[in-house]
């Protein structure tokens, strides 16, 4: 399928102030095809603080029909990107945000007439289970995980997702699945194996001068992409550079929880993945895990995808390798973590305020 050429057209983007979102809006703002784009989040948020000429901000929950059908209003397409990931919130929070809100966004760009809704779903949508291949393609059915709330609200809305767009009449579907996404916006940058990326990343500011020692971490392989990669992805599913379906994403290459401390130059010592698996088993099948702790089921079994469709189908091509994507992450988190440090040294150890 033809790259589309009808100029004019209007986006809307929920979760814009987020990571897909910062990564996706500028390439809406560049593309002379996209006339307007409408943004929705649920903070504050100024577009011409980032130079954005064609966007125009809602502040509104995406539970909320009425704001997204106003959000909606005249809209070609769709890209629907708010999601409760981390798990702070309670469950019964995460799930009103993640199934109830992405089906109210489904439903209200059905009733503005959009043609496609672009959904970015997740690698978490196959689950970790032992009998997933390695090299997953998208015929590879995606199963609930057995804890994790966020593999799981991925899994069932793909499911969800399909069933109303099968109706007569419905939007197009494109279903985006993306390994873990890094890069400058991605705050926090959910986890790699062995711990939180920024907490490894600030770890040698916090440790100068005071001696290092080794620490254990997983060899296990891990996908990753760049949020650019990933808005260059959503960018093409919004202009339909190819055919609706699902779509794996992901860099070229793989990391592990040793990359990053050798990235950082710190000490560690591998420990073996059949170890960090057991561990991981263990620890996920623990009762009454709040959602937080869920996230460890992700070490249970790598879940590596082949991104073979997308780059045939899309013409999508990754501009970052996984080394490059973690690099560039890990230079972000640097500066973030120098920047921190002086400002507190600055103020005598006080946290500014």
């Amino acid at each position: 399928m033809a790259l589309e050429t009808q100029a004019g057209l209007t986006v809307a983007v929920t979760g814009v102030s987020g990571t897909l979102g910062l990564g996706l809006v500028p390439l809406l703002e560049a593309d002379d095809r996209v006339a307007r784009v409408t943004g929705v989040a649920r903070h504050a948020f100024d577009p011409a603080e980032r130079g954005w000429t064609k966007t125009k901000y809602l502040r509104g929950d995406v539970r909320d029909a009425r704001v997204l059908r106003d959000a909606f209003r005249g809209a070609d397409v769709v890209v629907h990107l708010a999601f409760q990931v981390t798990g702070a919130a309670s469950g019964a929070t995460i799930k009103s945000v993640n199934i109830d809100g992405t089906l109210n966004a489904f439903d209200a760009a059905a009733a503005a007439g959009a043609r496609r809704f672009v959904y970015a779903s997740s690698v978490a949508a196959y689950g970790f289970h032992r009998d997933n291949p390695v090299g997953m393609t998208e015929e590879w059915p995606t199963r609930p995980a057995a804890r994790l709330f966020y593999a799981r609200e991925k899994a069932a809305l793909e499911e969800l997702l399909r069933a109303r767009a099968a109706a007569a009449g419905g939007p197009a579907l494109y279903l985006l699945r993306p390994s873990l996404v890094l890069g400058p916006h991605a705050v926090g940058a959910k986890s790699l194996p062995g711990g939180p990326l920024g907490t490894l990343a600030r770890a040698p500011v916090r440790w100068a001068g005071k001696g290092r020692f080794p620490v254990p971490v997983s060899e296990l392989p891990v996908q990753v992409v760049h949020e650019a990669d990933v808005g260059q992805a959503l960018l093409r599913c919004a202009v339909a550079a190819g055919p609706p379906g699902a779509y794996n994403i992901a860099a070229d290459g793989i990391v592990t929880a040793g990359t990053v401390a050798r990235e950082l130059g710190m000490m560690s010592f591998p420990v073996p993945p059949r170890l960090t698996q057991a561990a991981a088993r263990a620890l996920a099948a623990l009762p009454f895990l709040p959602p937080v702790a869920q996230w460890v089921e992700v070490a249970c079994h790598p879940a590596i995808m082949d991104t073979t469709r997308a780059k045939a189908e899309l013409g999508w091509a990754p501009e970052f390798t996984a080394l490059e994507t973690l690099r560039d992450t890990l230079r972000h988190y640097r500066r973030q973590a120098s920047s921190s440090t002086g400002r507190s040294a600055a103020s005598g150890g006080r946290t500014p305020r």
